[in-house]
């Protein structure tokens, strides 16, 4: 898994800027309408309802719609104080409350807050549209930015002048009166598109569990797995579905039909079901080719691609291009490898999707005597959180931790940890939820409950968000090594929150590009098998002991296996991705598993057949329910970034505080205040090279 969190509520919607809390919020009983008094400004959850979202969202609309008129009907000559600061003070209080709002919505909803966010999608696209389709507030802004160099604005102020008049620009800011309205029409219809997918795919993903009434039909599973999948509401055992293609427990499972049974729940969840998506995403794509027709862009991709370091869909594709034919070569290779396994052990069967990650678990066994259960016990999860992640942020970057058991959460799972400076100064709160659970989407992600600002002497409240399978009660919660990369991954995104050193919300922290943002997640990954770090963390859930170097040695000569497969399913779900957005606004989509097919075929992504795309188009819910739409090849892109950015560490010492204190101060701590490729180039001193990502990959 290329670790998302991207779905990644790390991309901060600049429409909800902040703003100081009127005295009217101040006097209510509703607890989000007044500042949190706990440390940071967290969330207090003993005193947070279902029901105070919906006023407390209304009244936070409310007051950053009164600002905005209070700017645009000012006979004053615009300033930057009184436009682009009043601008970027617009919004506290909707700020604060979609923070908590969000971030219960993804992990923890219920039929009350789904409720809510159906009703206030389409009213957050109006906010959005009645800000960045107001032609007097754009003249302002416009009128700052054509004189901006006569301004004197500090580096970080000229910035932000710049990226608001960019974000006016894209938003269609220059569009004639008549065709705003049509524009309006299209963002409100998307975002109520956007939330059915989303609530349908829960539902979706969670009617998809299946059930097994005969205990042989799970034969591979250790029993400490099948306690965990006892059926709560009913007999037998029940295995819930993840949010990618390939179910972990088919790596498991030796009856054939029982992988094909799960597969099939997992491809199908929302394809012929109750819970068909189908129309939605069809209906989404082609308003979103509108709406790129519309801007002046021959495709939905062509617009969202700008401000990135792709630029344009041209770009993507010859990244694609440059990768395909490697990658499914080798998974070629892979599958004859796996095909031969089949055969060696009895099979006598054309291999299948549901059977590659079974076998190739053999396969895996067989040329590196590694086998996944030897390793888990070694990846106790909250000593490879304390041990390993924060550790190696301790390392790099001086960072220390205390529990906090005495802040609230959301749920009871949820761990809460105080970080610190090396110097012993406070750093910010942390928070980590790590089991999965019917109120929570699939996949995992990183977002703040309060982003850092110097403009509000505000240091950053992050959580971290994953869907590992909880343990039953006095089992200790083992992680499979791709987990442990997850928990990094997301660390990764934090440090990137933590991190953040600006003044103004929306240039802070992890409010870059999406095609830089993975970058820090996936770079952090590679400290999870650094030597120091991993001999720190694997230690036996039992005994303590720490991992052989026998198994360090087989994790990392496996570390190119598979990864022909692992390449291609990514490459085909980014490619899907591209495919629904570089069609023509003219286009009529009939079929939307025809489209899929054909996509797959033309970009010869279909060549190996037991290779699915990592997520089918049904629930690709990075790009249909989140804010990836023509951006998930962001991770590939990142990938390559993060693969040089080793290199550079590997050829100059490796793990020290001075390394990470120099990533830290020339891009960690930087967010949106400087061009990413500039940021990039000036640390690295060369623009980023593909070579060491092939190399990792083992296609060099």
């Amino acid at each position: 898994m290329l670790l998302l969190t991207v779905m990644f509520s790390a991309c901060k919607d600049s429409s909800t800027k902040n703003n100081p809390t009127s005295q009217n919020s101040m006097n209510s009983n509703n607890p989000l309408l007044a500042e949190s008094t706990l440390p940071y400004g967290a969330p207090d959850f003993t005193k947070i309802k279902n029901d105070h979202f919906k006023e407390a969202l209304l009244q936070g609309i409310d007051e950053k719609r009164e600002i905005i008129k209070k700017i645009v009907s000012s006979t004053d000559p615009a300033t930057f104080e009184n436009t682009i600061l009043a601008l970027e003070k617009s919004g506290v209080l909707l700020d604060r409350v979609r923070n908590v709002f969000s971030a219960l919505t993804g992990a923890h909803t219920n039929d009350t807050l789904q409720a809510v966010q159906e009703e206030m999608a389409p009213k957050f696209s109006e906010l959005r549209d009645a800000i960045y389709l107001n032609d007097k507030l754009f003249q302002r802004v416009k009128t700052l930015y054509n004189k901006k160099e006569s301004l004197d604005l500090d580096a970080e102020s000229l910035k932000l002048l710049e990226t608001y008049f960019e974000d006016f620009e894209i938003a269609g800011a220059n569009l004639s009166s008549e065709d705003k309205e049509t524009l309006k029409t299209y963002n409100s219809r998307l975002a109520i598109l956007s939330n059915t997918f989303n609530k349908t795919l829960l539902e979706a993903n969670n009617a998809g569990a299946v059930t097994f009434t005969d205990k042989s039909d799970l034969a591979g599973l250790s029993d400490a797995d099948l306690k965990s999948l006892e059926n709560k509401d009913g007999e037998g055992w029940k295995i819930t579905l993840q949010n990618t293609t390939q179910q972990p427990m088919l790596q498991s499972l030796k009856k054939r039909e029982t992988r094909e049974k799960l597969f099939q729940a997992a491809w199908l969840r929302a394809d012929g079901t109750a819970q068909d998506t189908k129309s939605i995403i069809t209906e989404i794509a082609e308003l979103r080719a509108k709406k790129g027709a519309l801007l002046g862009f021959a495709n939905y991709a062509e617009w969202s691609l700008q401000n990135t370091m792709a630029k344009v869909p041209e770009n993507v594709f010859k990244l694609f291009n440059g990768l395909v034919p490697s990658a499914t070569a080798k998974a070629g290779q892979e599958a004859m490898e796996i095909q031969e396994m089949i055969r060696k052990t009895g099979g006598d069967f054309t291999l299948a999707p549901w059977d590659w990650n079974h076998y190739a678990e053999m396969v895996r066994k067989a040329k590196y005597d590694l086998d996944e259960n030897q390793i888990k016990p070694y990846f106790e999860l909250k000593t490879v959180l304390e041990k390993g992640v924060f550790y190696a942020a301790e390392k790099l970057y001086g960072i220390t931790y205390k529990a906090r058991t005495d802040i609230p959460t959301y749920h009871e799972d949820v761990l809460v940890y105080e970080l610190f400076e090396e110097s012993g100064d406070p750093l910010g709160l942390f928070y980590g939820d790590f089991f999965s659970r019917p109120s929570k989407r699939g996949g995992a992600w990183m977002s703040n409950f309060v982003d850092q600002s110097k403009l509000y002497n505000k240091k950053p409240v992050i959580y971290n968000v994953c869907n590992y399978p909880k343990p039953v009660a006095g089992e200790p919660a083992l992680l499979t090594y791709d987990e442990v990369e997850t928990m990094f991954h997301e660390f990764g995104h934090a440090l990137h929150g933590f991190f953040a050193d600006q003044q103004y919300p929306s240039l802070s922290g992890t409010s870059v590009a999406r095609d830089f943002v993975e970058f820090p997640s996936q770079f952090n990954e590679n400290w999870a098998l650094y030597p120091e770090i991993l001999k720190n963390y694997a230690l036996h859930y039992k005994t303590g002991e720490q991992i052989p170097q026998e198994l360090i040695d087989k994790i990392k000569k496996s570390g190119t296996f598979n990864q022909g497969y692992s390449l291609t399913e990514n490459l085909a779900a980014s490619n899907l991705d591209m495919q629904w957005h570089t069609i023509g606004s003219d286009t009529k989509i009939e079929d939307a598993n025809d489209f899929e097919k054909e996509a797959l075929h033309k970009t010869k992504l279909d060549v190996v057949s037991a290779v699915p795309p990592r997520y089918r188009s049904t629930y690709f819910a990075h790009i249909f329910g989140s804010g990836y739409a023509a951006g998930y090849y962001s991770y590939l892109w990142t990938e390559m970034l993060h693969h040089d950015a080793y290199n550079w560490f590997e050829t100059h010492g490796g793990l020290t505080r001075e390394n990470g204190q120099r990533l830290r101060d020339m891009i960690l701590s930087r967010g949106n205040t400087l061009p990413l490729e500039e940021m990039y180039k000036d640390w690295r001193g060369s623009d980023p090279k593909i070579e060491p990502m092939l190399k990792a990959r083992g296609l060099q």
